[in-house]
């Protein structure tokens, strides 16, 4: 027989803002202590030396992690130029370096290369896997490997100013599985040199930004009592460009149990609205969220549905 899970049903979402030095893993560890959860997860790795929005589910809110992972993000990052390291980062070994420094003209003028669908490798220092192997684990282990570009979407890029000869900082909207790292590396080799992000920080996820955020150590004071509660936001807050789906009576129960419901009477159709075949749809009762569903065939089919 499995061993129980320890901790509360508690369902919902905290929005973290991250501190430097410590591991996602590590917040996650903190959060579901503060609310004695007895299941967590978080949306998007944060590397240690990066702060900010860390949005961490509990609950059934782990359900609803894949869709605020596809959802765009904003960062603020500091370049350092002229000093390339085996991370990418400041938290590694230098391992090149150059006297080259671009100037603001220089750097705006390259920068319209690097928005759009552009084609991205990697830091060797990723989560990325190679054979099964975490390349991270393998970078660690001095395992020399070779990891494959990517297609990734930067929809913004922008220097936000020149702090002096050798950092400047940058905004970056972007699509899922963008790495900064790898994208402050590439523009200075670019601009003919070499750098590594200095300072890293996330200001929004999706739905989820600053505004809606919590300190680490402000969540720690509330630690096993009611007002950490204040700021658990409903599991549906990560749904927020999904279309919402009213169902009622028998409809609920059959998405519950896992079994698609039919949509082809009139009536149902009227409520579907403007959603059309292969649409994604969250159901809800009214009140509460039933299902992550999509529409095939005439009927709506349950993806993952959620227990209360």
């Amino acid at each position: 027989m499995g061993s129980r899970r320890r901790g509360n049903p508690v369902h919902g979402w905290v929005i973290l803002d991250k501190p430097g030095n410590i591991t996602s893993t590590q917040a996650v560890g903190v959060v579901r202590r503060v609310f004695n959860a007895n299941k967590a997860g978080h949306a998007g790795t944060l590397d240690p030396i990066a702060t900010g929005i860390l949005p961490i589910a509990l609950g059934e809110a782990t359900k609803t992690v894949p869709y605020v992972m596809d959802a765009s993000k904003d960062y603020h990052f500091v370049l350092r130029w002229g000093q390339a390291t085996t991370t990418d980062d400041i938290e590694g070994t230098v391992i090149e370096e150059s006297d080259h420094r671009p100037d603001g003209a220089a750097i705006k003028a390259a920068l319209a290369a690097f928005i759009g669908h552009i084609e991205q490798t990697p830091p060797k220092f990723s989560a990325v896997k190679i054979a099964g192997q975490r390349a991270y684990d393998l970078a660690r282990n001095d395992v020399d490997v070779t990891i494959s570009s990517r297609i990734v979407d930067i929809r913004d890029f922008t220097l936000v100013e020149m702090i002096d000869r050798d950092h400047a900082r940058f905004a970056v909207t972007s699509g899922k599985g963008a790495y900064m790292r790898s994208l402050a590396r590439d523009l200075a080799a670019a601009l003919g040199t070499v750098g590594h992000i200095a300072e890293l920080r996330r200001l929004r996820v999706g739905p989820f930004s600053l505004a809606r955020s919590i300190s680490l150590d402000s969540l720690r004071s509330l630690e096993h009592i009611p007002a950490a509660f204040e700021h658990l936001l409903p599991v549906d807050t990560a749904l927020d460009d999904i279309p919402a789906l009213v169902l009622q009576g028998e409809e609920v129960t059959r998405l519950r149990q896992g079994q698609p419901v039919s949509v082809f009477r009139v009536i149902d159709r009227g409520k579907l609205g403007d959603l059309q075949e292969g649409d994604l749809v969250y159901a809800t009762d009214g009140e509460q969220p039933v299902a992550i569903s999509r529409i095939d065939g005439g009927r709506v089919f349950p993806i993952r549905v959620l227990n209360f």
